[in-house]
């Protein structure tokens, strides 16, 4: 899976968890050895880091002589470096979104054009529930996936002495939503928050099924490798029993007119218990995570498209939402926030508006400013000072945003000024922060070098793992001191942090050092 939050061997797992520190090292120079042995000396450039670590993923599972590998696509699918893979047992697609519109196109249509080119002959495929044109791409990049072929003995349609024409085709799913597996069973539980989990938990529980379905093959026909070369479909292989409870998928004949949907809808079934427990008991950190540290809570998403992030706004409006108030009402509402490669981060800060911050603050994904003592989570293809100019660009935006929005819509009512402090607003009983200006409605935005530096902002010396700030790396803008003391003093903190994985990762290798060993 990719991208890693800490530490690099997180793309690498057995059994969920990374491998350890002495066997990515063992395979790393394994691999690197005899790449740089058997290299072109005429192009003599080595794979790139993301190509590097997918083929040293596919020596560790074949060296570790894994059962089932799940292998995540890098950046949409056709192109990407783990599409080598020629029969795999299922394929699956989740919610589209628009993301590296530069390498995979700006439309949904054109990403669903790059996601569909994972699918492969005889192999089932499935999605969950997309707007209508981009799911017939989808439909229509399966259809293309047919493919026939002559082969000796007694498989498909007679064609001449011994010799048989074998047609594949891909077959394209549809997953029902997870109520439909539910039945009259209590409601499934989920391990990561979120009603847009529920669709991924869906899709999980068919990709689960299908594979368990096609082992189930492999030992009635004797272990003889059928999901090696290509095979007749997702219903398995004819007369073989499925396990109980999972039922079989029918095949669409080629050119049914399907009643109101491009693709058919497969049937759910009853989870096993040991489903009930995995989706139950999924970790997946940096995802709709919470942590809670006394008057501090963080919640950490790795949300970077406009569909992700409206589902992080849900997620976090209801989470906070959740937590107990202050009697005092003083609940103090921050965003921590960056953006990186091509995403329009003016269209994603704008989402964010409803959470009713009272501070944004932006900095770049380092968790220091020298990064030397952190080669896990250095990138570099983008400099320090690129950085905090595309931080600064985001305070403009949010500064801009912020004022439009408090000229034109109630929810953002003037704060009360008293005495140079801030009163609590009477209609949310938060603090609203307004620097020093010309201008009634000023951005309550700050930009930081590092990490490091903005948590402890942040925090104000409340978080355990964190220590407090000191004078010498106080911040010069006026709207720092004041709001620390506000930080200071109200008896709820919560922070959101989104916008970047990699943001992500550098605020949980802070807030929880364990995660780096």
């Amino acid at each position: 899976s990719s991208p890693h939050l800490v530490q690099v061997r997180e793309r690498i797992r057995i059994n969920g968890q990374p491998i350890s520190k002495e066997l990515f090292s063992k395979y790393f120079w394994l691999v690197y050895n005899r790449l740089e042995e058997t290299k072109d000396p005429a192009h003599a450039s080595m794979p790139a880091y993301f190509r590097f670590l997918t083929i040293m993923a596919f020596h560790v599972f074949l060296q570790e002589k894994v059962d089932l590998a799940v292998v995540e696509v890098g950046i949409g699918g056709a192109y990407d470096c783990t599409n080598i893979i020629r029969a795999p047992v299922v394929c699956g697609v989740s919610s589209l979104g628009i993301d590296h519109t530069s390498i995979l196109g700006d439309t949904m249509e054109k990403i669903a054009w790059q996601k569909g080119g994972i699918f492969k002959p005889g192999v089932p495929a499935f999605t969950v529930a997309q707007p209508e044109r981009p799911l017939e791409v989808l439909r229509d990049r399966a259809r293309e996936r047919e493919v026939s072929w002559v082969a000796g003995g007694g498989l498909g349609v007679p064609y001449g002495r011994g010799l048989s024409l074998l047609f594949l085709q891909c077959h394209l799913y549809l997953c029902p939503e997870l109520d439909a597996f539910e039945g009259e069973r209590r409601a499934l539980e989920l391990g990561l928050a979120g009603a847009h989990q529920r669709s991924n938990a869906a899709l999980a529980l068919q990709l689960a099924r299908t594979w368990l379905q096609r082992r189930s093959c492999w030992g009635k026909a004797g272990g003889r490798g059928w999901g090696v070369g290509p095979h007749r479909g997702p219903q398995g292989l004819s007369g073989v029993p499925v396990p109980p409870g999972l039922g079989e998928l029918k095949e669409v004949p080629p050119g049914t007119e399907l009643v109101g949907r491009p693709v058919p809808l497969a049937p759910a079934f009853q989870p096993t218990d040991a489903m009930i427990q995995g989706l139950r008991d999924t970790e997946w950190l940096g995802r709709t995570q919470v942590l809670p540290r006394g008057p501090v809570t963080w919640y950490l998403d790795g949300a970077h498209t406009t569909s992700s992030v409206q589902a992080c706004v849900r997620w976090f409006r209801q989470a906070a939402l959740n937590q107990d108030k202050p009697h005092d009402g003083s609940e103090v509402r921050v965003l921590l926030f960056n953006a990186t490669g091509d995403r329009d981060t003016a269209a994603l800060l704008k989402l964010l508006l409803p959470c009713h911050f009272d501070y944004a603050v932006f900095c770049p994904n380092f968790t220091e400013v020298s990064m030397a003592s952190n080669a896990d989570q250095q990138n570099f293809n983008v400099t320090l000072e690129n950085a905090l100019t595309r931080c600064l660009e985001n305070q403009r935006t949010w500064t801009r945003l912020l004022e439009e929005k408090g000229g034109q819509d109630p929810w953002l009512p003037a704060p009360l000024r008293a005495g140079g402090l801030l009163q609590p607003t009477p209609a949310r009983g938060t603090l609203l922060l307004v620097p020093p200006a010309p201008r009634p409605l000023n951005s309550p935005a700050l930009v930081f070098p590092c990490l490091a530096q903005a948590l402890r902002w942040v925090a104000q010396g409340r978080d355990p793992q964190l220590a407090a700030p000191t004078a010498t790396g106080a911040h010069p803008h006026p709207a720092a001191s004041s709001g620390a003391v506000l930080l200071r003093e109200a008896a709820a903190v919560h922070v959101l942090v989104t916008g970047s994985l990699h943001l992500v990762g550098g605020v949980l290798r802070l807030l929880d050092p364990a995660l780096s060993q």
